[in-house]
């Protein structure tokens, strides 16, 4: 007879837990256990991840994938995520551990994993390759690009060891509201509503400098609030064949164009598709401000949470 740990019963939900239902969490990483295309991304990864020799042995890679993404989905600390791991059945069970034959990675050891992907920048490689996955069932790129830019914030405050700001975040202004912090540029279908293109720069670039590096070429409308008016030379130049959709702005010489101002409502309609992105990415995965110090690391985390938010986005369209 097979012999079965404490902790495994009770993480199976056997004998101890006859009356367990699932719980929100519990559905969500069933759901992304499903879109997540484990073997394409640790493929992305596994050229650079330490392989078997002297020494204690590295832990999996698709173990520390999953740890990784448990990390970027609730938003945890290294640590944290260690906790969460020992407090929560369902994350063990997600990432495959149980206590009673093995321990959870600790916090270091998730560290040193995600230095491991800033410094080969994997962080962009798998954005790329949840795009082509997605391509491959069946959500293909169309004509039609949106383009926005959300602000992600980070400590203002010069009360640490150096007495200073982080230098690569820099301050602007919206509104009348100041903020300190980096931009978060993306490139969204304007038919699946998926991410395309995505480029991270600090907060004070305008929002139409990134406007090429966020089209693919093969546009026929190109969509955008009031900060991307006046760029139709620009749009002509890297999407020959696209019209520009682009919000414009409604007062002239003092006065309200209410022509103008309905076109405006009307292009909204498809515009709003961007804004389900930035909901996913910062109230979702909780991504409103950086954890980390300058533009690189924040960068690469930037890539695998739109990544991520393209999977959750796509569930209810293709088959995993």
């Amino acid at each position: 007879m097979k012999q079965q740990t404490l902790a495994m019963a009770a993480d199976q939900g056997e004998g101890f837990e006859q009356h367990r239902r699932a719980t929100r969490r519990d559905v969500f990483l069933s759901t992304m256990e499903q879109l997540v295309p484990w073997s394409e991304l640790c493929a992305v990864i596994e050229p650079h991840y330490p392989k078997a020799g002297r020494g204690r042995p590295p832990v999996g890679l698709e173990r520390m994938l999953r740890m990784y993404f448990v990390q970027h989905w609730f938003n945890l600390a290294d640590e944290a995520c260690e906790e969460a791991l020992l407090d929560s059945t369902a994350l063990r069970r997600f990432v495959g551990i149980d206590l009673g034959r093995e321990r959870v990675p600790d916090g270091t050891t998730l560290l040193k994993f995600r230095r491991l992907l800033e410094k080969h920048e994997l962080g962009a490689a798998l954005f790329t390759q949840v795009n082509q996955t997605l391509q491959d069932r069946g959500l293909k790129v169309g004509t039609g690009t949106i383009v926005d830019a959300t602000i992600i914030g980070a400590p203002s405050s010069t009360k640490n060891a150096t007495k200073t700001r982080d230098p690569d975040m820099h301050q602007t202004r919206k509104g009348q509201q100041w903020y300190f912090g980096m931009k978060m540029h993306i490139g969204v279908d304007s038919r699946t509503g998926l991410v395309h293109s995505a480029a991270v720069t600090a907060a004070n670039v305008h929002d139409k400098h990134l406007l090429e590096d966020l089209l693919h070429g093969e546009e026929r409308r190109v969509y955008g609030d009031s900060a991307y008016a006046s760029q139709k030379a620009l749009i002509r130049e890297h999407a020959p064949h696209a019209k520009d959709f682009t919000n414009q702005r409604i007062r002239k010489r003092g006065e309200v164009d209410e022509a103008e101002r309905s076109r405006n409502r009307n292009k909204s309609r498809i515009r709003a598709r961007v804004e389900h992105v930035f909901a996913v990415v910062k109230r979702l995965w909780g991504f409103t401000k950086v954890r980390y110090r300058g533009l690189d690391k924040n960068a690469n985390r930037s890539f695998v949470a739109l990544g991520l938010a393209n999977l959750y986005l796509s569930r209810t369209r293709v088959p995993a």
